[in-house]
């Protein structure tokens, strides 16, 4: 059972992810451009990190197979980064 009695919080001003566990049959690309909206929507103040995982803690008791629960999952991963790509040595001919 999802718990609808959540109000906007810090970690959703809009209340643009409380509303996306509302909506019946909803994709994971209409979750994606949800969070995308959501993530533009933060506040500078706000760790994005830790407003996820608030969320995550909000709507434990959502379906498993929520696609908006992967979308949060997926937004605390670090990615990796590969180091430095191009530069002068790739355009200069020795």
């Amino acid at each position: 059972m999802i718990d609808k009695t959540h109000k906007n919080t810090t970690a959703d001003p809009k209340g643009l992810i409380r509303e996306s566990f509302r909506i019946e049959g909803i994709s994971s690309a209409e979750c994606r451009s949800i969070f995308i909206d959501w993530s533009l929507s933060l506040p500078n103040e706000v760790d994005p990190k830790a407003a996820i995982a608030e969320l995550l803690e909000q709507h434990k008791s959502a379906p498993e197979d929520h696609p908006m629960l992967e979308i949060l999952r997926d937004g605390l991963l670090t990615p990796e980064i590969k180091g430095r790509r191009g530069g002068r040595k790739t355009r200069v001919k020795s």
